[in-house]
């Protein structure tokens, strides 16, 4: 069946985490990206992240690991992270960490989890994620480790518009009942 996917603000009083990764197909290398929005789709911080050589599901975590970070540093209590990988959102939901390989990383998560404050975890579509997947490739350019982005820069800007205006792009989706 074919929904029409667009970014999902959260309630009032909760902020919105948009967290992807992005590994290179000619590479390993990998970088992450996200931003964190109010319930009007303002951005109140963004981020992107140069992580080096790693998996496309770490890149994913990390990015979530770190957005979560920036949000607790900046004092936000009510937290709703979109992933659009349902990779990520099961591992951080189902997987005993034991000898996974992304074990330090999904411990850290959990860490920030048990702090006290409100977090949902939810899966969303790639349509739905554009500003954190545009923060996600930039990545790939700037220097190894995580940079603060200007909510001012002129692309993420345009994207995020495209988003408060609520286009919606189409997409196949099963019907898992």
């Amino acid at each position: 069946m074919e929904e029409l996917i667009s970014w999902k603000p959260p309630p009032p009083e909760w902020v919105c985490l948009n967290s992807g990764g992005s590994v290179l197909s000619e590479s390993v290398l990998a970088a992450a990206g996200g931003l964190i929005r109010d319930h009007l789709g303002r951005c109140l911080s963004a981020f992107t992240l140069n992580l080096g050589a790693c998996t496309i599901t770490q890149a994913e975590l990390r990015g979530a690991v770190e957005g979560l970070n920036l949000a607790w540093d900046k004092g936000y209590r009510r937290v709703r992270v979109q992933l659009d990988s349902q990779c990520a959102v099961q591992l951080i939901r189902h997987v005993n960490t034991g000898n996974h390989h992304c074990a330090a990383i999904l411990d850290r998560f959990r860490e920030l989890l048990s702090r006290h404050w409100e977090v949902i975890i939810e899966h969303v579509y790639r349509e739905g994620n554009r500003c954190a997947d545009f923060l996600a490739s930039r990545g790939h350019i700037v220097p190894f480790g995580f940079h603060e982005v200007a909510s001012t820069d002129p692309m993420l800007h345009y994207w995020i518009m495209y988003d408060c205006q609520g286009i919606s792009e189409p997409r196949l989706v099963l019907n898992e009942g």
